[in-house]
């Protein structure tokens, strides 16, 4: 993710709503708090051979001030039980660690931006509905409320989606994918959808124009997007936090976001029922 592409959507959004600027503000005061984020384990190639000392030099590469942090002692040997994940190898289980990073933080960029994006009230320009239902607005909750506005319908239909992603996302070896990122493929690379016909595009660089960049520049976009994405973990959760507890981020506490009655881990909580 382009973080200036970020901020210049931000500020679009920002122009016309007072409540938009000061979200605007809160993100750039925001912006100083990714010194302080912790990092991950790093990314191995091809050969499974990563070790602590990788994870260091990662570390280091992605925030020379804080370095390399691991606070949980999950990989510096000081745990009773090593931490090998499904019996796999402790470079399996680093790969785990990586490649949940890099998805987390990808979620919560999409996540971070969509709030900003509704909290300015803006929908889909189309119907939600096919018999011509609206998209809900914007009103007491802000923007947490209006997930639990949907239709269960809804719900399932972005859950199911997002399943699909993440199933897809676990594929090995189809189409001339990588191995799986904990056999020796990269974490964070995504399958094509080439193979399934019926995609146009696919969700990783669809124009194709990335992956003719030099290494070097794929090496520094990859670090730019786990710094980017740990941020906006911080970024999205404040906003939640927020939320349901008014005065819970002093940061934020006079940006004006509506309180949430509601429960942010109970997706179906206002409707919930299998059949």
């Amino acid at each position: 993710v382009d973080e200036p592409a970020v901020a210049r959507l931000a500020q679009i959004y920002a122009t016309p709503c007072p409540i938009m600027s000061r979200l605007v503000t809160a993100i750039a005061l925001l912006h100083s708090a990714a010194a302080f984020v912790t990092t991950a384990p790093s990314a191995p190639g091809v050969a499974m051979k990563e070790s602590k000392a990788d994870l260091e030099k990662l570390a280091v590469e992605l925030n020379p001030v804080i370095g390399y942090w691991d606070p949980l002692d999950i990989f510096t040997g000081k745990q009773k039980f090593p931490v090998n994940y499904w019996s796999q190898g402790e470079a399996a289980t680093i790969a785990w660690f990586r490649h949940a990073e890099i998805k987390h933080g990808r979620v919560a960029m999409a996540g971070f931006v969509g709030y900003l994006v509704q909290a300015q009230g803006a929908t889909w320009p189309f119907k939600m509905t096919l018999a011509g239902d609206a998209w809900p607005k914007l009103g007491d909750g802000g923007v947490p409320a209006q997930w639990d506005a949907l239709p269960e319908a809804s719900k399932w239909q972005i859950i199911a989606f997002v399943g699909f992603l993440e199933f897809w996302s676990e594929i090995q070896n189809v189409g001339g994918a990588e191995p799986h990122y904990m056999r020796g493929g990269k974490p964070g690379a995504y399958p094509s959808f080439k193979p399934l016909k019926f995609l146009p595009a696919d969700l990783y660089d669809p124009s194709g124009g990335m992956r003719k960049q030099p290494e070097e520049k794929k090496a520094r976009g990859r670090a730019i997007e786990i710094n980017n994405g740990r941020l906006a973990m911080i970024g999205l959760f404040g906003f939640l936090a927020e939320a349901k507890v008014p005065g819970s981020v002093p940061i934020l506490s006079k940006v004006g976001i509506p309180a949430y009655s509601g429960d942010v881990m109970a997706p179906f909580e206002t409707n919930f029922h299998i059949f």
